[in-house]
């Protein structure tokens, strides 16, 4: 209510009450100053009655919730569920506009009012996770992979020469298939195998623009996250290389927002070299629902470009999602949760290595890798190749999520490309081994409980390993002695 429907207020009820709910109301309305003031996430997390009282407030400025509007278009925002208008607080009209995701709608402002505040504060907390120069933002309504693609096809504007783009290897799909949706031809440089580390073969990556000629190439697009043992790329050393040739570099840091680690890399690399545009997942590093990611960068007239480069409208959801949860956790909750989960990796990295070390297995020397872990499974690539991947099932009925088991020597084709040991990010990595990370919003509950059933699950294959071979048939002696046929 305003102050003159609280003053009226005053003929009905005490005025004493109507001037303490008054006060309570500015507290609310204080906080939602603030952000509109500031464009920054607040230090504390807000409750939900606040934020709901927020988001109702800018649906009321759409005009699919005016009281007295008429509606002759095509597009008016109407909902036949209800259901669904709650789900969405009745923002419905969406963001952006015909020509530019960042756009404000004439129908909608407090749909634009939202995504502008929402692109603010995803500014501010990449900010605060480490890349302190990044210059513009947008959160987009896409996963990571399509958000890569977008960004590759705004530099074909800019290199209509260009047909390769350079790609230290990563075994993973969307980012593979994202260059060959843009239309364009990876060209896939193997990673250097260091102690137990797959790293950046930056040599290679110089021979590539050497032999394919600077013009011809979109762009080098490195990675940041990544399943151990592969690292993260050379941030700086490639951002140099990028510099020195002209050449746009692009980064995806898919869940590198929550490591301070990845961040600092994408920092340095912007500071000694060039990148051009990172790419987030909401998902990954805000725990929201699939489907949003930002896109970022250094320079605000290219992060811009890429907006524009958007078709039509886009979904609201996404935006509201991550605004929503950055508002409840506040900055200082967000950095709760990196701290915790950093805390965690390394319980899970300790946790690891007592178990390998119990079953005669290792835990891979990465120290480059901030999120992800991984443990040899030689004992089991003893027993067969078989027995390795079985891991994988039986983890995965007894709901232990999100742990990937790579064998040796498995083939993938990808959009026409065969991977040779797929999976492993190289050709011939030298054992198989089993991956586990600590990614944000991870317990120590969760690390507990995965160990256990992990070390039941070992047991179990080593048990029906020893009995298959007691009870395989035993050749007659002259026959390994002597060489016989």
């Amino acid at each position: 209510m305003n102050s003159e429907n609280f003053s009226l207020s005053e003929k009905i009820v005490s005025p004493a009450y109507v001037r303490q709910g008054s006060q309570a109301r500015r507290s609310h309305e204080q906080l939602i100053r603030h952000l509109l003031e500031q464009g920054k996430c607040p230090e504390e997390g807000w409750s939900e009655s606040t934020i709901e009282l927020f988001l109702n407030e800018l649906a009321v400025m759409d005009s699919n919730n005016f009281l007295s509007n008429c509606g002759v278009g095509e597009r008016e925002g109407r909902v036949a569920s209800s259901l669904v208008a709650r789900r969405h607080y009745r923002l419905i009209h969406g963001i952006g506009r015909s020509g530019d995701i960042a756009a404000v709608q004439p129908k909608a402002a407090g749909s634009s009012l939202l995504n502008k505040l929402t692109n603010s504060v995803v500014l501010d907390i990449l900010k605060l996770s480490g890349v302190q120069k990044v210059a513009s933002c947008f959160v987009v309504p896409m996963a990571t992979g399509m958000s890569l693609t977008l960004c590759f096809l705004t530099l074909r504007h800019r290199r209509p020469k260009a047909r390769y783009i350079i790609w230290p290897r990563i075994d993973q799909k969307s980012c593979f298939k994202a260059m060959i949706t843009a239309g364009f031809e990876p060209v896939v440089v193997e990673n250097v195998l260091e102690g137990d580390e797959l790293r950046t073969d930056l040599e290679a990556v110089e021979r590539k623009i050497e032999e394919l000629g600077a013009e011809n190439i979109l762009c080098v697009h490195s990675t940041t996250s990544c399943f151990a043992p592969r690292v993260p790329d050379r941030l700086e050393e490639l951002a140099t290389v990028c510099a020195k040739h002209n050449l746009p570099h692009i980064v995806n840091n898919a869940y590198g927002v929550q490591s301070s680690k990845c961040m600092h890399l994408i920092q340095q690399g912007a500071r000694v070299g060039r990148i051009d545009a990172f790419v987030q997942s909401l998902d990954k590093n805000f725990m929201v629902p699939v489907g949003g990611a930002i896109i970022a960068g250094f320079d605000e007239s290219f992060i811009q470009e890429i907006s524009k480069m958007y078709p039509g409208r886009a979904s609201a959801s996404p935006s509201l999602d991550v605004l929503i949860t950055l508002l409840t956790l506040g900055a200082s909750g967000y950095k709760k949760l990196l701290s915790e989960r950093k805390e965690i990796y390394s319980f899970l990295a300790q946790e690891l290595k007592t178990l390998a070390s119990a079953h005669g297995e290792r835990l891979l020397h990465t120290p480059h890798n901030p999120i992800s872990l991984a443990m040899s499974l030689d004992g089991l690539q003893a027993e067969s190749n078989k027995a390795v991947t079985h891991l994988g099932s039986m983890l995965f009925t007894r709901q232990v999520s999100g742990a990937r088991v790579i064998p040796l020597g498995k083939e993938q084709t990808v959009s026409g490309h065969t991977f040779r040991g797929f999976m492993s990010h190289s050709e011939a990595y030298p054992c198989p081994y089993l991956n586990a990370a600590s990614a944000v919003g991870i317990t120590r509950e969760d690390v507990t409980l995965c160990i256990k059933r992990l070390d039941k699950c070992l047991k179990t294959l080593k048990k029906e390993g020893s009995a298959a071979k007691s009870s395989s048939p035993v050749p007659p002696p002259c026959q390994e002695d002597t060489g016989e046929e």
